[in-house]
């Protein structure tokens, strides 16, 4: 059987271009024992993935030229050699940019039909979302939030688990107006300012008279910078992406300089991390998403990308021009 992948054709070095992605035609393996054959339904853009293309130094390794690009996708079950699967069950893998694969059953994640209302909810970056807020910036009743990036697939699940976790206010950024008023309107952040408007200074005194407790980074840039000068005394910063350096687009130098006299007065706790998903991060996330889910009081932030495979390398692009909000879902069917 024939499969249709998207691979990386060249290196690029600055903005993602249509030419640095290619097709690829290949012949499938034929099915050992232990192994199968699964459809994609729907894939998960990134803005890592356009840092993997560039080959930068991550905690992940980059994607390789002439190779097919990976991502997180669920699929359907369509040939089994495995006791763990049958054909029409319900996948999630790390085997999106294309329409089939075979792979080992250890290589697979059962869906639960019964535990989430659409398979395609689990594409989301949940939990990083999850592990920066409980975990990192262990955030609680009574916490006051600012998220940057709010409008963005950790940024938009962020907010919501802070409430979730008891925040007295959550507040973002985001880069339009109509990305402030969906953070409002729809994901119950209790206010919302666009970065390119001037005046945010001025807002966050307003919204944090006496300073946040804590501050969840998807940015960097100048409004880390920013969020140093509005932090209240002991604040958690949790910082997981730096948004302002990988979508660049001015010339200008994006990284932060950091106030480190303000930072020693304030005593702020500087906690960068990265998320492995391991078990025990996926677990954690899974368990409290379903249920908040079921609860109806929890949205699935997202973009849908329609017009298959072919379709996800204009919707990475346009990811990287902060043209979606949420996470984006390519649907391959």
């Amino acid at each position: 059987m024939r499969a249709t992948q998207i691979g990386l054709a060249s290196r690029p070095t600055e903005n993602l271009t249509a030419d640095d992605f290619e097709i690829l035609d290949v012949e499938l393996p034929s099915l050992t024992e232990g192994t199968v054959l699964v459809k994609n339904i729907s894939m998960q853009l990134t803005s890592v993935m356009a840092d993997l293309m560039r080959g930068e130094e991550l905690p992940m390794p980059p994607y390789t030229e002439g190779q097919p690009l990976w991502g997180a996708a669920v699929g359907v079950v369509e040939q089994s050699k495995s006791h763990l699967f049958t054909p029409g069950d319900m996948v999630q893998s790390m085997n999106g940019w294309r329409t089939h694969f075979v792979a080992r059953e250890d290589e697979l994640f059962s869906v639960s039909a019964n535990q989430f209302p659409r398979p395609e909810v689990l594409l989301c970056q949940g939990p990083t979302a999850y592990h920066g807020m409980v975990d990192i910036a262990e955030v609680g009743s009574g916490d006051t939030v600012f998220v940057t990036g709010a409008a963005g697939g950790v940024g938009s699940l962020a907010g919501q688990i802070a409430r979730k976790r008891g925040a007295q206010r959550v507040v973002g950024t985001a880069g339009s107006d109509a990305k402030v008023a969906w953070l409002v309107d729809e994901l119950g952040f209790d206010a919302a300012f666009n970065y390119k408007n001037p005046g945010i200074d001025e807002w966050l005194t307003s919204q944090f008279p006496h300073g946040f407790s804590v501050f969840f980074d998807t940015v960097g840039g100048s409004q880390f910078e920013m969020a140093v000068r509005h932090a209240g005394q002991d604040a958690r910063f949790a910082l997981c992406g730096t948004l302002s350096e990988q979508f660049a687009k001015d010339g200008s130098d994006p990284r932060p300089r950091f106030d480190i006299m303000t930072g020693i007065r304030k005593q702020l706790k500087i906690l960068a991390f990265s998320t492995y998903h391991t078990p025990e991060q996926i677990q954690a996330w899974t368990t409290h998403y379903a249920q908040w889910l079921a609860e109806g009081e929890f949205r699935f932030p997202h973009t849908t990308v329609r017009g298959g495979l072919s379709a996800a390398p204009e919707g990475l692009i346009s990811l990287t021009q902060s043209r979606h909000r949420g996470n984006v879902i390519v649907e391959l069917n």
